[in-house]
């Protein structure tokens, strides 16, 4: 009797394995659904993707080109934007980096360079004095810098981003979530298919995303109204 409900559970297993393919991502499996959907930027059929990451994070920076050429890929059909991990609380430095290059518009210019530091050069780039060491080598005027980094609009930001964590329901990086109600990431997508092998579950990444943002776009096309043309009067 043991061993048969043993194998009704590894039949079980197996079976959910089969159902679950990055190319048509299952609830619970590729992703999950948040019971509360944030809100988004984005209007008309734009679909919006948020990458929440960390800087020092090795699994961000694999993931960095496969996501950089997923993004390119789509276009105009998204928003991307990022949001850094507050990993020390709120006043932690790589998130603070993150938002202030984001407030002076240098963020994306800035992001490969910023992976470079810390996973190719080895900078620990994870206190305040060695970013503000690091940023006039790469062009910065730091005077400029500084005033982004005091700005009251980056120092409110950096304090509400563990709040921001809590709404989204995010505890690792790196997270996707698309259209303020979908979360997923490498490590779940791996965990749904596990024949994945590391080479391939990046592109399988890419395949949950478009699909994600497939279905976002058929759901905003169907809710939009239908368009009418109005009769001239007396005919």
């Amino acid at each position: 009797m043991r061993f048969l409900r043993i194998a009704l559970a590894v039949a079980s297993l197996v079976a959910t394995t089969a159902f679950a393919s990055p190319a048509d991502p299952k609830d619970g499996a590729e992703y999950v659904t948040l019971a509360s959907p944030q809100p988004t930027k984005t209007v008309g059929k734009k679909v919006e993707v948020i990458e929440f990451f960390m800087y020092h994070c090795p699994a961000c920076n694999a993931l960095e080109p496969h996501l950089a050429e997923w993004v390119k890929k789509q276009g105009d059909n998204i928003v991307f934007r990022r949001v850094h991990f507050p990993v020390t609380g709120p006043s932690d430095p790589e998130a603070h980096l993150h938002l202030t290059l984001e407030a002076m518009g240098k963020a994306e210019e800035m992001h490969p360079k910023v992976l470079r530091a810390f996973h190719i050069e080895r900078l620990r780039l994870n206190k305040d004095d060695a970013i503000l060491e690091w940023i006039p080598k790469q062009g910065i005027d730091k005077a400029k810098f500084m005033e982004y980094w005091n700005s009251f609009g980056v120092l409110t930001k950096l304090k509400s981003a563990s709040q921001v964590m809590s709404n989204y329901k995010i505890d690792g990086a790196p997270t996707l979530v698309i259209d303020g109600r979908f979360l997923t990431s490498p490590s779940s997508i791996g965990g749904a298919n596990p024949g994945l092998v590391q080479a391939t579950v990046y592109p399988a990444v890419q395949q949950t995303l478009d699909a994600l943002v497939a279905r976002v776009q058929k759901e905003k096309g169907a809710a939009a109204p239908a368009k009418t043309t109005a009769k001239p009067a007396g005919k």
